[in-house]
C-alpha cells in the first residue's frame, strides 16, 4: 500500500511573543530620553496594534523599536500591516497596525499554482487560510518546502503538520 505524506503551509505568529514585544517596546519608550515625554500608548487588540503618539517623527522611532524587538523574538516583520497615519485629538497622531494571520485566498492560489506548475507529482489544496500539500514521496515535499522558502510572499510562511 502506497501511503501519502503531507504538510500544511500556514501563516501565523506566536501571540505570546507579540505580547512580550509590545511590553518591551512600551518599556523602552518609557526609558528613552527622546520618547519619555511623548505620552505614547501602544494598545494590542485581537488583530491590531494601535499606536497613539505626538508626531510622525516619534511614530517612526516607535516603528523602529517595535521591529527590532519583534525580530529579536523571531517574529516576522511581514505580520505588521501599517495603516495610514490619522490625526488624533490635541495635535497627536494615531496609527493602526493590522496583524496579518492566515494566507489570503489570492496568495493561496499563487502557492498552489506554483506547486502544480513545477512539481507534477505533488497535489496542493486550499483549506481555509492554509494550503495542504501532499505527495507520495517525502523528498518531493522537502523540495516543495525549499522552493516556497525561495519565494518572497507578502506573508510569513510556516510549514506544519508534516507527516
Amino acid at each position: 500500500m502506497a501511503s501519502t505524506y503531507s504538510f500544511d503551509v500556514v501563516s501565523d505568529f506566536d501571540r505570546q511573543e507579540l505580547v512580550n514585544t509590545i511590553d518591551q517596546t512600551t518599556r523602552e519608550i518609557g526609558t528613552r530620553y527622546d520618547l519619555k515625554d511623548t505620552k505614547t500608548t501602544l494598545e494590542l487588540g485581537d488583530d491590531v496594534i494601535t499606536v497613539n503618539t505626538d508626531s510622525d517623527f516619534t511614530l517612526q522611532a516607535i516603528h523602529t523599536i517595535l521591529q527590532t524587538k519583534a525580530a529579536k523574538r523571531n517574529l516576522s516583520l511581514k505580520i505588521f500591516d501599517y495603516g495610514k497615519v490619522e490625526p488624533a485629538s490635541g495635535n497627536r497622531v494615531r496609527q493602526e497596525i493590522k496583524l496579518r494571520k492566515g494566507i489570503s485566498a489570492e496568495i493561496a492560489k499563487q502557492i498552489s499554482k506554483m506547486i502544480r506548475d513545477e512539481f507534477k507529482k505533488v497535489q496542493a489544496s486550499i483549506q481555509g487560510d492554509a494550503v495542504r500539500v501532499s505527495a507520495k514521496s517525502k523528498d518531493e515535499l522537502q523540495a516543495v518546502i525549499q522552493r516556497l522558502k525561495q519565494e518572497d510572499y507578502p506573508v510569513d510562511l510556516q510549514f506544519t503538520n508534516y507527516r
